[in-house]
């Protein structure tokens, strides 16, 4: 056996391997015999309802230890490195990549270009198969696992190669037949550059992937970010309003094609499409149960719709604030004219309430860039300070780095609140969060 160990982290309280003695610190090195390849080996492996797992302690001590549980119950382990192998990094140079559009001097693991399969399961990351083996794919399909999330942009096998300025970019694609014949359920993504793979590009990779179905579920178009940083970069251009909407009619015709024959709409635009085209958002239906929110499809509809039924049950509650209540909410310009009116909203049933709504212009990644998950902390206090924020400055949850206080600049949120002078809070995306947070009254 070659050395391939796996470095226990933590012990979660009251789970098996804590029950079985297993410490932090400990190897794992097999179970049931077979050696672990990374997370995929480990996670299938330990589904089995009878488990023999070699462990090696820090002393070189080893240890068999026989165990049974219930089939789909955890060990409760978690390892130093959370793919138990390197991370994979994209040997791509996409002409659309947004972390070579970055600024420099920002903190190391922004400027990782991560192209790995095993995070698509993990995190929901989006991969361009360039990187995966045939060993990968077998893998995947002999463990049933799914979705993975895949980056298209094309379906034009010699355009795939130069936007991804990959010669193997066009091949790769192959290797959607193998999961599609294996029953794995994808989920995919377009990132559409004007006058490169958009209109009739666009229109021919719709009618390419709808090929898939039902295996690939959904496919997202999104429009390329363009920051303020691409010197030396392809020449790429932002689209405008009329070619927003060209975008959307290819994509509306298709998902009414599709509906028809399939009962699912499967391509969608991102919400930045509609916004700028000046186009109402579709019905909440066309969104087909929101398989794309993470890649803006459909948030702004979803959170639409929980913003009026927690109006609603605000309403029917019969609460009512009992002193003035001041908050500011910062948010990126894309979503402003939707958060605005939501503020005003809860002002006209909460007399109250003052809640005073700030779009931040994103001087650190250009003007370009609207999305609040991109906004910085130097951009929010410059723009902001002297201004009477109230009791309360909310802010979007991903302007954070997760789980922490950190901006995308590395400022801390206490400096921003010791800049500003004022007590900051998050408010989540859901338009629940939305109304208790804002109003700081319970919809339960």
């Amino acid at each position: 056996m070659k050395d391939n160990k796996h470095v226990v982290a933590r012990i979660k309280p009251g789970s098996i391997a804590e029950e079985m003695e297993i410490e932090v610190g400990d190897a794992i090195l097999s179970v049931n015999n077979k050696e672990i390849e990374d997370i995929f080996d480990y996670q299938y492996l330990t589904e089995d309802d009878y488990l023999e797992v070699l462990i090696e302690k820090p002393t070189g001590e080893q240890w068999i230890l026989e165990i049974d549980k219930d089939p789909d119950e955890d060990l409760g382990i978690e390892f130093e490195n959370a793919l138990m192998d390197n991370y994979r990094s994209c040997h791509n140079q996409c002409i659309f990549c947004f972390i070579d559009q970055m600024p420099k001097g920002m903190r190391e693991t922004l400027y990782f270009k991560d192209d790995d399969s095993r995070l698509s399961f993990l995190q929901g990351n989006y991969v361009t198969l360039t990187n995966m083996s045939d060993h990968d794919i077998q893998r995947i399909i002999d463990y049933r696992l799914g979705p993975i999330n895949i980056s298209f942009q094309t379906t034009n096998p010699e355009l795939r190669c130069m936007m991804l300025h990959n010669r193997f970019a066009g091949e790769a694609l192959k290797k959607v037949d193998k999961l599609y014949e294996g029953g794995i359920v994808m989920n995919g993504q377009i990132v559409l550059c004007k006058g490169v793979n958009d209109k009739a590009e666009l229109d021919r990779s719709i009618r390419d992937l709808t090929k898939y179905l039902p295996y690939l579920e959904s496919v997202s178009v999104v429009p390329v970010g363009l920051s303020k940083h691409r010197e030396g970069l392809y020449p790429l251009e932002p689209f405008n309003k009329e070619e927003a909407g060209e975008t959307i009619d290819i994509i509306e015709k298709w998902q009414k094609k599709i509906y028809a024959e399939h009962g699912t709409h499967f391509i969608h635009a991102s919400d930045e499409w509609y916004i700028l085209a000046d186009r109402e958002l579709p019905e909440e239906e066309r969104y087909d149960g929101y398989l794309q929110l993470e890649n803006g499809v459909g948030m702004l509809r979803l959170q639409q719709t929980e913003f009026a039924d927690a109006v609603d049950k605000l309403i029917s509650s019969g609460q009512k604030l009992k002193n003035p209540r001041h908050v500011s909410i910062v948010t990126g310009r894309l979503a402003y004219p939707y958060i605005l009116r939501m503020a005003k909203k809860l002002e006209e049933i909460e007399p109250l309430l003052k809640a005073d709504v700030y779009a931040i212009r994103n001087d650190f990644f250009g003007e370009l860039i609207t999305v609040s998950g991109l906004l910085t902390a130097q951009d929010i206090m410059a723009q902001l300070k002297g201004k009477d924020l109230g009791d309360v400055m909310f802010l979007p949850q991903n302007v954070l780095r997760s789980g922490e206080d950190v901006f995308l600049d590395d400022i801390h949120l206490p400096e921003v609140e010791r800049t500003l002078q004022v007590k900051t809070d998050i408010v989540k995306s859901s338009g629940y969060d939305f109304v208790s947070s804002i109003t700081g009254l319970s919809l339960e």
